[in-house]
């Protein structure tokens, strides 16, 4: 690690612990200068990098919701709880009987040698926005059997496992990615618990746990699974050896278990979907810190097999990152850049394409009007994305779920806010969008972390 950056982040641990005394600049190194719309298109504006001895840190610690409080749905939406009374709920799977499964997780304890201040910071930080919990390890499966939009039976589907957050079911399997492997258990339909103990299918990069998710999915054909791998740091400063196998998308081939890298430079790929027009997979990805509030934008972008993205190198293709040393060039020239920026330091997590949210007539017979409509035309061709939020962008950034919309295979106009308010007036977070998929009506559902709840979003036509 640098030495300048050890001292910032020293100085920055004082200051998490109780050093009120701190001057403003010290607390407040910088601030954004650009709208936050700059970083956010095909084209995002990308000012020279700006690092400060010590991280911008601008968290939005816990409120949580009080007296009936919801976010906000944009103008032809509605927003009622589907789930309430979590710990933790990050990620969720569809399975074909309309049930739905939520992982309920944190990030695993360790016990690497190598972990050192910057994570031990990271912690601190993380304790203040809520995150710093023992983690649950557990799926819970909820079942909406009257269709009326709210889960009436909830049930602890699975235990015992290491931090899980991805799903896929591949015919009578069920895969789940912990964070160091990635396993499986035998499913029948309509179970409502499995007590298999999870066999391992492959082993996955572990230890330090900078970035511990783990998502995975299936193939369209369910013959090949990818999971995603971040990081183990910001830039490289625990040792490019730690990096090994991340900052990836991985392909596992189910036929003759071969697991190989799909896709490289990637620095924390999260939400994976494969886009219904064309079937090309695309994921949503964490950018860098530390080098100001206007860089790096996250992104979106399809995900070409054998392409590398630039991390730690470079990054949005080109834009060598001086920090890295000894840098690359044969790769830096060869970085893909993303195909549309959604925000800096949004910490965008989950994507879900709209385009399956539209029902045959068939399947809508025998529901309740509240869950035959789905979504609204005007949302049924784009990509909604859960920004998570930022902890070190001033002013804030995400903490709110947008809508990219999509024409021909690819993104096509600004972003739309779909749920927005997981901030207070005091700028304290009353919920941390994580996950979005759509139920089996077609309605939005949206797992938020710190609110203990599964949101679902529906035309506002319906009565909940």
């Amino acid at each position: 690690m640098r030495t300048g950056s050890k001292i910032g982040l020293a100085a920055l641990a004082v200051v998490l612990l109780g050093g009120a005394a701190f001057v403003r600049f010290i607390v407040f190194p910088e601030q954004a200068t650009l709208e936050a719309s700059a970083g956010q298109g095909a084209s995002p504006t990308l000012p020279a990098p700006n690092p400060t001895l010590m991280p911008t840190v601008n968290i939005a610690r816990v409120a949580r919701w009080e007296n009936g409080a919801k976010p906000q749905a944009a103008a032809g939406l509605q927003v009622a709880a589907y789930a309430e009374g979590f710990d933790h709920p990050r990620w969720m799977a569809l399975l074909p009987n309309g049930d739905v499964l939520v992982a309920e997780a944190n990030k695993p304890q360790t016990d690497d040698p190598s972990t050192g201040i910057a994570d031990w910071v990271a912690d601190k930080v993380k304790s203040l926005a809520g995150a710093g919990v023992k983690s649950p390890d557990r799926i819970v499966l909820l079942r909406d059997a009257n269709g009326d939009g709210v889960a009436e039976e909830r049930h602890v589907f699975l235990k015992g496992l290491h931090s899980p957050f991805g799903m896929a079911l591949v015919g009578n399997d069920l895969y789940v990615a912990n964070a160091d492997a990635l396993v499986k258990v035998p499913y029948q339909p309509g179970q409502t618990e499995i007590t298999a103990t999870p066999e391992t299918v492959v082993d996955l990069p572990s230890g330090i746990n900078h970035h511990w998710t783990k998502n995975v999915i299936a193939s369209p054909d369910g013959q090949r699974l990818y999971v995603t791998v971040g990081s183990n740091s910001n830039v490289g400063e625990n040792g490019l050896d730690k990096e090994a196998g991340r900052a990836a998308i991985w392909e596992y081939t189910i036929a003759t278990k071969q697991m190989r890298e799909y896709a490289t430079g990637l620095r924390n790929p999260n939400g994976l979907g494969f886009e219904p027009t064309t079937g090309t997979l695309w994921t949503v990805v964490n950018e860098r810190d530390e080098i100001g509030s206007d860089l790096v934008p996250d992104y979106i972008t399809s995900v070409r097999e054998g392409g590398f993205y630039g991390w730690p190198y470079s990054y949005w293709g080109n834009h060598v990152d001086e920090r890295v040393q000894p840098q690359k060039p044969e790769l830096v020239a060869k970085a893909i850049a993303p195909d549309y920026a959604v925000g800096t330091h949004t910490a965008s997590l989950g994507l879900a394409f709209s385009q399956a949210s539209s029902l045959p007539e068939a399947s809508k017979s025998g529901l309740p009007e509240a869950s035959k409509s789905s979504l609204p035309e005007a949302w049924k061709t784009g990509l909604f994305v859960a920004q998570h939020g930022s902890w070190n962008r001033r002013p804030k950034s995400g903490y709110k779920v947008i809508y990219v919309p999509f024409r021909d295979g690819k993104p096509a106009g600004t972003p739309v806010d779909v749920l927005t308010g997981f901030l207070n007036a005091d700028e304290k977070a009353q919920g941390r969008p994580v996950g979005v998929i759509l139920d089996k009506t077609g309605a939005l559902l949206v797992s938020d972390d710190v609110g203990k709840t599964i949101w679902r979003v529906s035309g506002a036509s319906q009565t909940q």
